[in-house]
């Protein structure tokens, strides 16, 4: 159930430049922000939401990612493509961002974490999907990589649910260009296999724009870690004001330990 309005002004938040701007492609959306920490920490792999709409691009992640550079790691926020009825071409983006990115920007100690927000963290799902898949290739360019863990942020977990409750709008149906049950190879929720050890969801329960119900359906179909505080909302997690985002801090801390 949805809770009423989100405070979204994150989003227009203003923050520093990255410190560079390098492409994984050759479209004008395959290209990612740099923001340089410790190479003795992993590369923090930022996907953006906005419901995979044309008009929401890589800008509004500024503010996470220069907070968390200023925590340690180094980020990159990936743009990729947005075409309306054309979801493989945004999903191919995501694995060639995860496996072109990490060689491009060096200040990392080799592991990846993705980090997805809300449509981004359908995306970063739709990889912790393939992590099984690719546990022992060594994949071309564009065909995905295998990330060390995953965080989903308010994600977009289960696509037909997200539908039947129009989301965004009729989101779903939009970016899909058909009905989500005819997608099953996207739909978070239905991937066969994934390591739960190495993904962790992050959703409020007053998510006004995401309901926390798709993340809960995702945990227990896959076994993850759900983090649900009652007070948090749909953009607690990527607003460095708010007071959840130690949250995030610590999720990732936690992860980036080696064993």
């Amino acid at each position: 159930m949805l809770t009423g309005r989100d405070d979204d002004s994150v989003l227009t938040r203003d923050a520093p430049e990255p410190d560079l701007t390098v492409a994984y492609g050759e479209d004008q959306d395959q290209v990612a922000g740099v923001r340089l920490g410790d190479p003795a920490r992993p590369l923090l792999l930022i996907l953006h939401g906005g419901f995979w709409r044309p008009r929401f691009d890589l800008t509004h992640t500024g503010p996470m990612a220069e907070a968390l550079r200023e925590s340690g790691w180094t980020t990159v926020a990936a743009e990729y493509r947005r075409i309306p009825g054309d979801p493989g071409a945004t999903a191919s983006d995501v694995r060639a961002a995860l496996s072109v990115l990490p060689s491009l920007v060096t200040a990392h100690d080799g592991r990846v974490i993705v980090i997805g927000h809300s449509a981004g963290g359908q995306l970063a799902l739709h990889v912790a999907g393939r992590m099984h898949e690719t546990d022992t290739d060594s994949p071309a360019p564009g065909t995905g990589s295998r990330p060390h863990a995953v965080v989903a942020l308010a994600p977009v977990a289960d696509l037909r649910r997200a539908e039947e409750l129009r989301l965004g709008g009729g989101a779903v149906r939009a970016f899909l260009g058909g009905p989500a049950g005819e997608h099953a190879a996207l739909d978070p929720i239905r991937a066969r296999s994934v390591p739960p050890e190495r993904i962790v969801l992050l959703h409020g329960r007053r998510d006004g724009t995401v309901p926390v119900e798709l993340s809960e359906s995702y945990a227990a179909r896959h076994g993850v870690r759900l983090y649900a505080p009652a007070d948090a909302h749909h953009y607690s997690f990527i607003d460095p004001h708010d007071q959840h985002w130690p949250m995030l801090v610590d999720t990732l801390s936690g992860l980036s330990r080696r064993a």
